[in-house]
């Protein structure tokens, strides 16, 4: 199923909703609280001072500066699409991809490489 540039964009707003409400809670298990510690951990200081003003951002500023990569799914899927999402800059090879039931609601987000 193709998806249209409204449907996109309503999706793309649930899964950055859906990435942040998850953060830190008993949900998540290796998804955004992994991802955000990881590279809270290995990226430089003066990436996060270039990007959020801070050498030492909170997590939940880390998520908002995340940035679509890709969409994808198939016609073998049943409905099930995903949207990846990522760091800005070509910072790292890590997304969190977040997958669409066919009724276009959140169904799972994963870290991935």
């Amino acid at each position: 199923m193709e998806l249209n540039m409204g449907e996109i964009e309503r999706r793309k707003n649930a899964a950055l909703t859906a990435i942040k409400n998850v953060l830190s809670t008993k949900e998540d298990k290796y998804g955004v609280t992994l991802f955000v510690s990881h590279h809270l951990a290995e990226i430089e200081k003066h990436y996060w001072q270039a990007n959020l003003g801070s050498t030492s951002p909170e997590p939940e500023q880390v998520l908002d500066i995340l940035v679509l990569q890709s969409h994808w799914g198939d016609e073998n899927s049943d409905g099930m699409d995903c949207l990846d999402f990522t760091l800005p800059g070509n910072i790292t090879n890590y997304l969190l991809s977040v997958s669409f039931d066919a009724a276009g609601d959140v169904a799972e987000i994963t870290m991935e490489s």
